[in-house]
């Protein structure tokens, strides 16, 4: 029988938020393009506004990937110091390259929430359907946000290996 603590279950529960939000907007994207494939094409007759309400779901998915990547580890690195460096002085580049990268999106991060208390102020609205802008340019602050807080992590996890001085 396993333990499991109170912030374990909590993240699980996060983490599968954010994997079934992954989910429902692909199968949105997907149904929103389908239709519109189906009228344009077939029906000879368009939806107006499908595409504008395309940009919403397909903006969020867009982070929301970001997201998900970094909180599992897979971005997208050439990994050339691993072929070179092993033990405590390849968790110690691990964590250099964390540091870096966490400064980079928590920059961003700030730079994103200006635009959003930008957004927020100004109170734009989508050409046809009058839909707010700020549904889909917050997904800007909370992804960078997000990953944010998923590099911090994963720069704790690489300093106490370095600390460790294992492999």
């Amino acid at each position: 029988m396993t333990t499991e603590g109170p912030l374990s279950r909590v993240l699980r529960g996060w983490h599968a938020f954010e994997n079934w939000t992954a989910l429902v907007l692909m199968l949105a994207v997907t149904f929103l393009v389908f239709v519109q494939v189906i009228l344009r094409y077939v029906l000879h007759h368009p939806l107006m506004g499908i595409e504008e309400m395309l940009l919403f779901p397909t903006i969020w998915l867009y982070f929301l990937g970001g997201v998900i990547a970094s909180r599992d580890r897979n971005h997208i690195e050439c990994r050339v110091v691993t072929m070179y460096v092993r033990g405590t002085s390849l968790h110690v580049a691990n964590a250099l390259k964390a540091g870096i990268s966490l400064v980079v999106a928590l920059w961003l991060t700030y730079a994103a929430y200006g635009y959003l208390r930008y957004a927020l102020r100004v109170g734009k609205e989508s050409d046809m359907l009058y839909i707010p802008l700020v549904i889909g340019e917050c997904a800007l602050f909370v992804g960078l946000l997000l990953m944010s807080i998923y590099t911090a992590w994963e720069l704790a996890d690489h300093v106490r290996l370095a600390r460790k001085g294992g492999e």
